[in-house]
């Protein structure tokens, strides 16, 4: 169990960094999520990427979770229809345009947008694309991952910016180049990636803090429960009339 204990301990470092250095950040974001649910608007999430789709299923339809959040879960770069299919569309100029245009997103929506290392086309196309629509955006990337890829780099976008960059709230997921990071003696590659955990971690932070900033101002917003906890179905089911004609995959 040495490696699992080192990659615990790596996980834990990760956690433990991000709140030292992304708590405003991430407490700035919770307030444009409460204000946006205040006004019983739907936020949008979308991880343009491989596994970064994950963030976009960690916030969606989750137990303990808000039910007004969309997943923008494209076909095109989910790994369920091919993980180099997928890699090639990431990569692919104005894909992320026509994704956003494809879920209907206008002015003064919110799309937060989860990317590890935050340069890769379809990531860099939806950020441009939700300014031009006035869409106010957070962003969830690597810095130093974004800070560290050439700029003549294939996975980059053609005009070479970051989602950090863009975005109107940045929060810095401290994911280092490659994402693995436990070394195992006589093995070349790392292993062990850690964006997922990251990921997940800002991501529900964001949520819980939201939820609490609501509660304060004397506001329920729906939570998803667990279907498969007592009562869940009966208690999801008061709901679902409210959101069934606005999120898209629900």
């Amino acid at each position: 169990m040495n490696y699992a204990l080192e990659y615990f301990g790596q996980i834990k470092s990760y956690l433990e960094e991000i709140i030292a250095t992304e708590s405003d950040d991430i407490n700035l974001a919770a307030r444009a999520v409460a204000d946006h649910i205040k006004e019983d608007r739907i936020v949008y999430v979308y991880g343009p990427g491989g596994h970064s789709n994950l963030g976009s299923q960690e916030l969606f339809f989750r137990a303990g979770g808000l039910m007004h959040v969309s997943a923008i879960l494209d076909e095109g770069t989910l790994l369920s229809s091919g993980a180099l299919r997928s890699m090639a569309i990431e990569r692919t100029p104005g894909y992320g345009k026509v994704v956003l245009q494809d879920y209907g997103l206008e002015s003064g929506d919110l799309l937060i947008i989860v990317n590890a290392y935050g340069i890769n086309a379809a990531t860099i196309d939806a950020a441009l694309e939700a300014k031009r629509l006035g869409v106010k955006t957070i962003g969830v990337s690597s810095v130093k991952h974004a800070a560290s890829t050439p700029a003549d780099h294939i996975a980059r976008h053609p005009s070479k910016q970051n989602l950090h960059d863009i975005v109107d709230i940045s929060i810095d997921s401290k994911i280092e180049v490659g994402d693995a990071v436990i070394e195992i003696e006589g093995l070349e590659q790392k292993v062990g990636a850690i964006s997922t955990f990251v990921n997940a971690y800002i991501l529900n932070s964001v949520s819980m803090e939201a939820i609490a900033l609501l509660v304060e101002q004397g506001i329920q917003p729906p939570i998803w429960k667990s279907g498969n906890a007592t009562g869940g179905d009966e208690w999801n089911q008061q709901f679902i009339s409210r959101f069934k004609h606005k999120i898209k995959k629900l």
